[in-house]
């Protein structure tokens, strides 16, 4: 039978959030409920209650969380009722084109749950990016569950589901980072730092942490940054330069999102290097480069959607990484807080006072 549970919700453009009842349905063919233990509070939620995303309020917030799977609907064979797992909001369909090309990570057709969860008057939510995991349990596709070791602190793990695992794979996936190369992270808020994390784990030799915070910087070198740049006192591109025998950086990794930091990573590269975007850009942003130079530096600029993971092999290795103490997933946890906590958690990530804010339920 559906359950009436307790969750967050944004009903209107710029409204303070609500905790209110839900109704979550029995799972259908190919979905699943998920009990949720643990969902960060992340920079994409804010996004959704300011109408960044788009219109389709209300919105079930929230969506990097880890829980353990509760029922399951017909069809379903990937997981079963008691196993530990991290939500995903690329469950790959496997029959697209990219899939059909043997780049799941690039999936076209991802899937989400058929039926909505609702208020109890029935107005349907529209879960954030699938999942509304600001809840008590939520009803996905069954796909969306990673499974991952048990053991794992669900207030950590949970973390991978977005921000981690994008800033970790736009450095070691789409960036290629290796052995002995020099990188720069611009903005090292989570997905900043976990770009940092993931260059540090793949053996960069230089690892450049630009912001404008100075309490920021200190953080991104307790993640393995080699160097700090305020780009409030110093430009960036010429700090950079400096930094690597005047060459430029071989990846650059922009995780703002801004017209003004994408053109610091365009020019803080070296030649033939590569610029990730990772940040989230605004419909309203753009960007005008020179032709010239474009074509002139070669290398790459390449967007990294969702770190350009596959859940599947990338969670369970990073959570084991985790737990063999070679990759600081934990220290990503600033802190836990309850459901009615949303709100100010909200405050002081735009303030840049917590890496993440976790609600545990």
């Amino acid at each position: 039978m559906p359950v009436t549970v307790k969750g967050v919700i944004a009903r209107s453009k710029g409204a303070p959030v609500e905790v209110v009842d839900i109704v979550v349905p029995d799972p259908g063919p190919g979905e699943a409920v998920v009990q949720v233990q643990a969902c960060g509070v992340c920079n994409t939620d804010l996004h959704y209650r300011e109408g960044g995303i788009n219109d389709e309020f209300p919105f079930l917030l929230g969506h990097e969380a880890a829980g353990v799977v509760e029922a399951v609907g017909p069809g379903v064979t990937e997981v079963e009722p008691g196993d530990f797992v991290v939500l995903n909001w690329r469950a790959v369909c496997g029959q697209c084109r990219a899939c059909a090309k043997g780049k799941p990570q690039y999936c076209f057709a991802t899937h989400n749950a058929a039926q909505p969860m609702t208020l109890t008057d029935g107005t349907p939510l529209s879960p954030a990016l699938g999942i509304g995991a600001f809840i008590e349990k939520t009803l996905v596709a069954a796909g969306q569950c990673t499974k991952v070791d048990p053991q794992a602190p669900a207030s950590a793990a949970g973390l991978l589901g977005c921000g981690v695992m994008a800033g970790f794979g736009a450095a070691v996936n789409t960036g290629a980072i290796s052995r002995g190369d020099s990188i720069a992270v611009i903005g090292c808020g989570g997905v900043g730092d976990a770009a940092i994390a993931g260059a540090a784990l793949a053996g960069a030799s230089t690892i450049i942490a630009v912001d404008v915070d100075d309490r920021k910087l200190e953080w991104a070198k307790g993640f393995g940054a080699t160097h700090t740049v305020n780009s409030r006192a110093e430009d960036a591109v010429e700090a950079i330069r400096r930094l690597t025998g005047g060459f430029g950086a071989d990846v650059v990794v922009d995780a703002v999102g801004r017209p003004e930091t994408y053109e610091q990573a365009f020019y803080a590269r070296d030649l033939a290097g590569t610029v990730v975007l990772v940040g989230v850009p605004t419909p309203d942003l753009e960007i005008t480069l020179p032709l010239l130079e474009v074509f002139g530096r070669g290398g790459a600029l390449k967007s990294s959607w969702y770190g350009d993971c596959l859940p599947s092999r990338d969670f369970p290795m990073l959570v084991d990484l985790a737990q063999q103490g070679r990759f600081p997933l934990s220290d990503f946890v600033t802190e836990t807080i309850g459901l009615k906590e949303v709100e100010e958690a909200f405050e002081k990530m735009h303030k840049g006072e917590v890496l993440r804010s976790v609600v545990e339920l």
